[in-house]
């Protein structure tokens, strides 16, 4: 006698596909969760290198408490440094890896300085918000960790050999981080945020193209 034994097994599939917006994001948009914005920086040509070099250095405190400023406002970030000759600024074009974000809408906000303490990695001011204090109505964020901040490209600088000079040592500074190893790409957004699948719990970045996992 023949015995047959039919046995039915059952797979589970889980997975993802990351999908880049490559739409631009205006002025009243708010930033949303985990996103990468291009974004601007104005400060002294004498700090330039060394911001290059080694990063932005979050400042003690101001309107949004301590952390980067930055604006998405390309006229907002040509006014700073505040009472420095042009000659005598920088306007750096950045992408901003934002994180979690909390709007700031207005004077004495219960978070205006203390988002990061609620969990937040970035603080927005709306354009034409009711902020007495930002008198031109223009847009601006203040971003936590200066890891989220990449420096792409000099945006504004009237000297022709200083911009040229400057441009070369972002891409020099850029070209030495390397690809990810886990999507094999490179990002303006970096480092890539590593992390385990929910499910399979291998290590993936979340900017690879797509994880499938069998059960």
């Amino acid at each position: 006698m023949v015995w047959k034994f039919q046995h039915k097994m059952s797979i589970t599939f889980s997975g993802w596909e990351a999908l880049e917006d490559r739409r631009k994001l205006s002025a009243n948009d708010e930033p949303k969760k985990g996103h990468c914005y291009t974004m601007y920086h104005g400060t002294h040509l004498q700090n330039a290198k060394v911001i290059i070099s080694q990063g932005f250095q979050p400042s003690k405190d101001g309107l949004l408490g301590p952390g980067v400023y930055v604006s998405r406002n390309i006229d907002k970030a040509k006014c700073y440094p505040l009472q420095v000759d042009k000659k005598d600024k920088v306007v750096f074009k950045l992408r901003v890896r934002v994180g979690k974000v909390k709007k700031i809408d207005c004077d004495n906000h219960p978070m205006q300085k203390s988002w990061h303490q609620n969990g937040y990695d970035c603080a927005w001011v709306p354009p034409n918000c009711s902020i007495s204090s930002i008198r031109s109505g223009r847009e601006e964020d203040c971003v936590w960790d200066p890891k989220r901040i990449s420096i792409v490209d000099v945006a504004c600088c009237v000297d022709p050999a200083m911009r040229k000079e400057l441009r070369k040592l972002i891409q020099q500074k850029r070209g030495s981080g390397g690809e990810c190893d886990k999507c094999n790409e490179k990002s303006d957004c970096s480092p890539h945020p590593i992390q385990s699948c929910w499910k399979c719990g291998k290590t993936i970045c979340a900017f690879q193209p797509k994880h499938q996992c069998y059960h």
